[in-house]
């Protein structure tokens, strides 16, 4: 007799999958899994995509993309991939929810917000 029915372990290299259901649980799930991935990933979700900048004169603006070096494609690529993970995670409704996010972290941030609620509601 089986007393192991439906209690299987996560794959440690399959990302947690999120429906709509238990969003702390899974939260904390993909945290981890995000920072174990890559941490420079984990810190784009957090703070938010690095977009390539120039100073001329001591004025700063954005940098045109004819400009753009290596490492500001492997800097803007983190955004990408970070998306790129968060649209495979999700179940049909969030990823409605969050497909019109041009970044990472305001996917992120809208999950939170839709399923924590923000700081005031929290408090």
């Amino acid at each position: 007799m089986n007393l192991n029915i439906g209690l299987e372990g996560s794959s440690i290299t399959r990302p947690p999958f999120f429906d709509g259901i238990n969003y702390s649980f899974w939260k904390t799930r993909m945290t981890i899994f995000l920072q174990s991935l890559d941490y420079k990933l984990w810190h784009t979700i957090i703070n938010g995509p690095r977009i390539p900048i120039r100073t001329i004169e001591g004025v700063v603006s954005p940098k045109p993309e004819n400009e753009y070096n290596d490492n500001d494609f492997r800097m803007l690529q983190l955004n990408s991939k970070a998306k790129h993970v968060l649209f495979c995670v999700v179940g049909p409704n969030e990823l409605n929810r969050i497909s019109s996010c041009d970044s990472a972290k305001k996917m992120w941030d809208l999950l939170e917000v839709t399923y924590e609620g923000t700081n005031q509601v929290k408090e």
